[in-house]
């Protein structure tokens, strides 16, 4: 078999397995606009929706369902590029500190306003998380090239930063009165309600981010390569690194500030697509995209199906589906390498 042929069997099943995706995708679509406290069946789908129907799905759930295929998209995305990035398998946003600096101004920002008496906006809140996820990429980006460290090291400063910022948290919890509490823990729980008020101008930076992201595949086999090998082909390795962890710091701190903390997303969607066999970024990164939509969608549908009195915060679903899973994926690892 030449490998032309090869090439053009793998582009084939790529192509099969992206088409399924979107097929999950559009069905989870249809169930999240039909799901909720008000139902909406097939047959109002057939027959017509009502006024009231279409003001549901057109102000309420059409809104909601489209924050969810964004931050669940682009949180899978920046976990595939990083793990790709970092050579490491379990890198992702909340794992390398990006996360948890977005949290901690939020929280501060929170904190502060019920100390002073000063009402923060939802939109507030929102730009305090994205600085705090650039502060962390700075100091990373900062640490990393006075000390020449490699991913490995990158990736345990994170780790350090995000102890860090989790400890402060905990203090800014404790001396916090019980309306501030409600509202930092609920915050962190994560929840797609807070998106849905921002304008739609915020969108245009974030999907035109994630559009160059996902045009990045080729930089990212050479990477997948390793360093030495990304070099001997021509590629400007530090340059790159800047490029992909900045796009990647831009992306998740737009879906912290916009969905509060959603964990396990960006961590088990790419090891996901790895368990199916599919590991080149030509079809992990797009499939990430698609996958991680699907699984926010049915997080998202889930959390607002379990309890019928309101809805269970998004980040305690998925947290709830990913853990599992990754230890699935570790034993299952540690099973094969022994």
């Amino acid at each position: 078999m030449s490998l032309q042929t090869i090439w053009h069997k793998q582009r084939w099943q790529r192509q099969i397995w992206l088409t399924a995706l979107l097929a999950c995708l559009l069905i989870a679509i249809l169930i999240s606009l039909s799901s909720g406290s008000y139902q909406i069946g097939l047959t109002d789908w057939s027959q017509g929706l009502s006024e009231t129907q279409q003001q549901v799905i057109w102000q309420l759930r059409l809104p909601r369902t489209l924050l969810a295929i964004a931050v669940g998209g682009g949180l899978a995305l920046c976990g595939a590029v990083l793990q790709i990035l970092l050579h490491n398998p379990v890198a992702e946003p909340g794992l390398i500190g990006i996360s948890s600096g977005a949290s901690l101004l939020a929280v501060l920002l929170i904190f502060a306003g019920h100390q002073w008496g000063i009402e923060i906006p939802a939109w507030g809140i929102s730009v305090s998380a994205f600085v705090g996820a650039l502060i962390v990429t700075l100091l990373l980006l900062r640490l990393s090239q006075r000390g020449q460290m490699g991913g490995s090291r990158l990736l345990l400063l994170g780790v350090a930063i995000g102890i860090a910022s989790n400890a402060l948290i905990t203090w800014l919890l404790y001396f916090s009165d019980d309306q501030a509490l409600r509202e930092i823990m609920f915050w962190m729980m994560g929840s797609l309600a807070y998106g849905q008020i921002h304008p739609a101008y915020w969108w245009l930076p974030f999907i035109l981010v994630c559009g160059w992201l996902l045009c990045q595949h080729r930089k990212l086999a050479l990477l997948q390569l390793g360093s030495y090998q990304a070099q001997l082909m021509g590629l400007d390795l530090r340059k790159t690194h800047r490029k992909l962890v900045w796009a990647v710091c831009f992306i998740s701190g737009m879906c912290v500030a916009l969905a509060g903390v959603i964990g396990f997303i960006g961590l088990v969607v790419p090891h996901l697509l790895r368990l199916a066999g599919k590991d080149g970024p030509a079809f992990t990164i797009p499939a990430s995209v698609i996958a991680g939509s699907l699984l926010l969608l049915i997080a998202d549908v889930l959390s607002r199906s379990v309890v019928s009195a309101g809805e269970l915060p998004v980040g305690v679903v998925t947290a709830t589906i990913g853990a599992p899973v990754f230890i699935y994926l570790l034993v299952r690892r540690h099973a094969l390498a022994g």
